[in-house]
């Protein structure tokens, strides 16, 4: 072959090695991204200015410095929180959507559906606690009552005449079981979200409704609303002549009102364990426990395998609350 002819092919597969060394090199980078590398979408179950709300962007603004990236809050109200959280079962196990969830979706649905349309261990993966909410017992202020025990007489004389509201099944539940510890009937209304039940509450057209103390409180103080009782196991300094459920005389009260955060099922060990490990940080600055004390909410810090422990625990609980009270299953 000529000399000239060998040096062209020699120099054309050099410009070709060269040129798939680059290709293959800026392919690194892309492949080998640490996570994240990219904005992250926090779904939630419930509307804007709900208690949930407020705690979920307290969370995501903190997690947001930590991580590098955006966490955006995303509203997917619906089907006590069924619509958000089957989005999230189905999206990208890649991390960069998450799910801001309560115990309506991930304990209550799977509790009240004869079908639930997913399962809350085995179809999610488990980041972290986020914490408890902290709940009022209110009244509207023509009711004529001062205390919890003088609202259960006033219902025993008017069976069927009161309306108790429910944001979420959280306010089901717990409003049956106060129901039926105290032996009265009221005729439930139920709402997409808390906040509009409110106002129906404020505006007369309900009676009685347990709320999350964070959107209730300004209303109290307001004299528009009533507290008869709040779910704290002491006296709260926001609520210093509010009574406890214990002190009016409510001995137990299993229900109880949690978030967490998951990701969709098989979310990679190790995205699962910066997650963890930059909520379990967000939870525990003292700014952000401050604002969390302030949206009557208690923060909870700990691992995913607790997590998922707590989600099957609770599962149960709320499946054999919902048997005991003979809730409708739909």
């Amino acid at each position: 072959m000529p000399m000239k002819i060998k040096d062209a092919i020699a120099g054309c597969l050099c410009r070709y090695r060269i040129l798939l060394g680059v290709l293959v090199f800026s392919a690194f980078p892309a492949l080998g991204q640490q996570y994240p590398s990219k904005q992250i979408r926090l779904i939630l179950p419930l509307p804007a200015a709900s208690a949930t709300d407020t705690v979920a962007r307290i969370v995501a603004q903190s997690m947001s410095q930590s991580l590098g990236q955006q966490v955006v809050v995303d509203n997917k109200p619906g089907a006590d929180g069924a619509i958000s959280a089957t989005e999230v079962m189905r999206a990208s196990p890649d991390g960069y959507t998450l799910y801001f969830a309560t115990n309506s979706p991930l304990a209550a649905v799977p509790a009240m559906r004869k079908t639930p349309p997913y399962d809350p261990v085995a179809d999610f993966a488990p980041v972290g606690f986020v914490g408890r909410y902290l709940h009022a017992v209110l009244v509207h202020p023509d009711v004529p009552v001062k205390t919890l025990g003088e609202f259960f007489t006033y219902a025993r004389a008017n069976p069927g005449k009161l309306n108790y509201g429910s944001g979420g099944t959280f306010q089901i539940i717990s409003t049956a079981n106060l129901m039926k510890s105290a032996g009265i009937s009221m005729v439930h209304v139920p709402y997409k979200g808390e906040p509009a039940a409110l106002v129906d509450l404020i505006a007369g057209r309900l009676q009685f409704i347990v709320a999350t103390q964070s959107t209730s409180l300004p209303f109290v103080k307001d004299g528009k609303l009533r507290a008869l009782a709040i779910t704290n196991s002491t006296r709260s300094p926001a609520w210093p002549d509010v009574p406890t459920l214990t002190e009016s005389g409510i001995k137990t009260f299993p229900s109880l009102s949690w978030a967490v955060m998951v990701g969709p099922a098989k979310v990679p060990a190790d995205v699962i364990d910066r997650l963890n490990r930059d909520l379990n940080s967000a939870l525990v600055k003292p700014e952000v426990r401050d604002r969390l004390a302030q949206a009557a909410f208690e923060p909870i810090v700990g691992t995913p395998d607790e997590l998922k422990t707590f989600i099957r625990e609770q599962q149960e609980l709320w499946s054999r609350t919902v048997r005991e009270l003979g809730l409708p299953i739909e």
